[in-house]
């Protein structure tokens, strides 16, 4: 039997981000885990976690949001950001995502809701939109091959800006999703943003 504990925060948030860290850090000591992807845009969240996994020899990667999410041609990392987290050895994803897609485009154009857009919103069950982000962003590292798919990892995810979930799990391919295990929950948020 592993023994571990969730981490609850009331509110969802940045101010959260320190305290996810702490609880990933004696997670993957425990475990062993030697993989931890983080939701990180401006690369500030991917930067605390590498500080804060320092010595355990574990690889961070970093997953931004895709080039044109918020309507403009450019990425959400800046280039400069980018090379820093580079030039630290933190490995950077900037793709689509995986829970939304061209699937998104059809529904904002025609209407309705796609199946993996219901996959999302199942995962915002949780009560935190940062567990749905876990699962996305690892998806979209395994797609890049930056993260193994037989083995546990962490996945980190936020709701907006910071940390305020994370997860053990064996993260699965796009074309495989269903492979994809939860195995713990390290720490969450209550509620999600705005409640």
């Amino acid at each position: 039997m592993s023994k571990g504990g969730t981490v609850y925060f009331e509110k969802p948030g940045p101010a959260n981000t320190k305290a996810v860290a702490r609880a990933v850090k004696a997670r993957a000591k425990e475990l062993g885990i030697r993989h931890v992807v983080v939701a990180s845009n401006s690369g500030k969240t991917a930067l605390a976690f590498h500080e804060a996994l320092k010595g355990l020899g574990a690889e961070v990667v970093a997953v931004a949001e895709h080039a044109g999410y918020s309507g403009k041609d450019d990425s959400t990392i800046s280039p400069e950001a980018r090379r820093g987290l580079e030039s630290k050895g933190i490995k950077v994803v900037v793709a689509s995502h995986a829970l939304s897609g061209v699937a998104r485009s059809i529904s904002r154009k025609f209407g309705g809701v796609s199946e993996v857009e219901l996959i999302a919103h199942v995962l915002r069950l949780f009560g935190c939109d940062g567990i749905k982000v876990a699962v996305e962003i690892s998806v979209m590292a395994a797609d890049a091959g930056l993260v193994p798919t037989d083995r546990e990892i962490i996945a980190v995810g936020g709701s907006g800006r910071g940390a305020d979930a994370a997860l053990v799990l064996r993260a699965a391919h796009m074309n495989s999703f269903f492979d994809l295990e939860i195995r713990e929950i390290i720490a969450k948020a209550r509620q999600r943003r705005g409640d």
